[in-house]
């Protein structure tokens, strides 16, 4: 590691989190805008929400302004095309049962036919205000519920009407989006992931006439769906388990792993496993987005020392010597060592606290562990953590009751409560409908005994 990244970046570090980060006001000239595709689920589940959203908006920022794109980015991370839809499709179907968003139970990406004519459609309708988002919403409906009759019949009338003048309002563009979001104040918002974060910040300036109500269902950090005994009880006794595919560069595995382990690993017996990633320079990450992590979620953070690949190479061997019981124990230690207290624990020196504090496998085993054997290590866990096919990290496999579910990054941490709370709605139903089966098949031999 350079002097210049292990003398400055705890200071740096030190210096950006106190300071007042937060602009006090984002400039509103140029209003809200959201940025669609016709092709997109997010954009599917964006536009449910947009007629709610303007209601409550002020005059100075009115309309909201919508830009559909006509092209799409390349999917994350190397996903094919076809991998992509199959996570989205699935991913905006998990979003829609939490968030109770209109969603056909069988999703299916629309046909080019149909895309074509929602196209003419928008592009020729003379409607405009709160009626445009009135039809807007209708047709992604119809696009996405496969209501092509419907569509076809719009379309028929549509294609016999002249194109009007430029809307203010509403326009087509050929910037490639990956996925639905809003642009406010010259930074963008994931049009569901960060719409709270969105609407947070347009009541903090005094921008809407009314309290905004969105994702009711909505899990907060630190928040818990499960808090009676009893429950609790049930779900402690599954044994849930949690596999975690994440790399050591990155500050959000260390927010996100100290959060699992303190506040859901404890309260539900979730038995964690860890499967370090090969260096992938996420040591350049977004500081803003890892300081708001660290307020919401209450994770200590900084001063820190960005670890680069040899520094990352040397805690993942420190890693595999550890024995596998006391991993997780020593991944947090080094994580909170990297990313709390400024060490750079490619110094011999600065590895004295996990070295200490944990039970090291026969020291002729550790000899045995080379360089090589643990790169090897870190190439099988990514091999294995590319097949899962997610778009982001960390990644993590939750099995509980014979199931399993997959599912990334820290947008996606609440699932963890949500998949305990269904587990146990389901088994209770289940057991409720088991009893009156008994209770019934009881009656029917009682009856049948006095008819004797």
């Amino acid at each position: 590691m350079s002097l210049i990244r292990r003398w400055f970046d705890p200071i740096r570090s030190k210096w950006y989190f106190d300071r007042p980060h937060r602009q006090a006001e984002l400039p509103i000239d140029q209003g809200i805008s959201a940025y669609l595709r016709l092709d997109d689920v997010y954009s599917y589940l964006a536009v449910q929400q947009l007629i709610q959203l303007e209601e409550i908006l002020i005059d100075e920022i009115r309309p909201l302004k919508i830009v559909i794109s006509t092209q799409t980015a390349p999917p994350p991370q190397g996903m094919s095309v076809k991998a992509w839809q199959h996570y989205t499709l699935n991913d905006a179907k998990i979003l829609a049962m939490q968030h109770r968003f209109a969603f056909d139970d069988v999703p299916e990406m629309p046909t080019q036919q149909a895309l074509d004519q929602a196209h003419t459609i928008l592009e020729r309708t003379p409607l405009t205000g709160r009626d445009f988002l009135y039809l807007l919403e209708d047709i992604f409906h119809m696009l996405w519920n496969q209501q092509y009759g419907k569509l076809n019949m719009l379309y028929m009338m549509a294609k016999n009407y002249r194109q009007p003048s430029e809307d203010a309002q509403f326009r087509f563009d050929d910037t490639p989006i990956l996925t639905a979001f809003f642009s406010f104040g010259g930074r963008e918002y994931q049009a569901v992931d960060d719409l709270l974060r969105l609407t947070r910040r347009l009541q903090q300036q005094k921008l809407l006439t009314s309290s905004p109500i969105f994702l009711i269902n909505h899990i907060e950090w630190r928040e818990h769906l499960i808090q009676d005994a009893e429950e609790l009880t049930d779900i402690q006794a599954m044994q849930p388990e949690l596999d975690l595919y994440f790399t050591l560069e990155n500050p959000i595995s260390w927010l996100l792993l100290a959060y699992i382990k303190e506040e859901l690993a404890n309260l539900y017996n979730i038995h964690i496993n860890i499967y370090p990633l090969p260096y992938q320079g996420r040591d350049f990450f977004d500081w803003s987005l890892a300081m708001r992590l660290s307020k919401r979620t209450d994770v200590a953070f900084t001063p820190f020392c960005r670890p680069d690949q040899n520094t990352v190479m040397a805690m993942a061997k420190l890693f595999y010597q550890v024995e596998p019981e006391q991993r997780v124990d020593a991944v947090l230690e080094m994580l909170r060592l990297t990313w709390t207290k400024g060490k750079d624990l490619s110094l011999a020196s600065h590895q004295r606290s996990v070295l200490m504090n944990h039970q090291f496998i026969q020291e002729s085993v550790q000899e045995k562990i080379s360089n090589d054997d643990v790169y090897q290590a870190l190439q099988r866990n990514q091999q294995h953590c590319d097949a899962l096919q997610q778009p982001n990290q960390p990644v993590m496999v939750l099995r509980i009751a014979e199931q399993e579910f997959v599912f990334n990054s820290l947008y996606r941490v609440w699932m963890i409560e949500s998949i305990f709370s269904n587990i146990l709605q389901k088994k209770y139903e289940a057991e409720s409908a088991s009893n009156e089966s008994d209770l019934v098949e009881k009656d029917l031999r009682i009856e049948s005994q006095n008819v004797e």
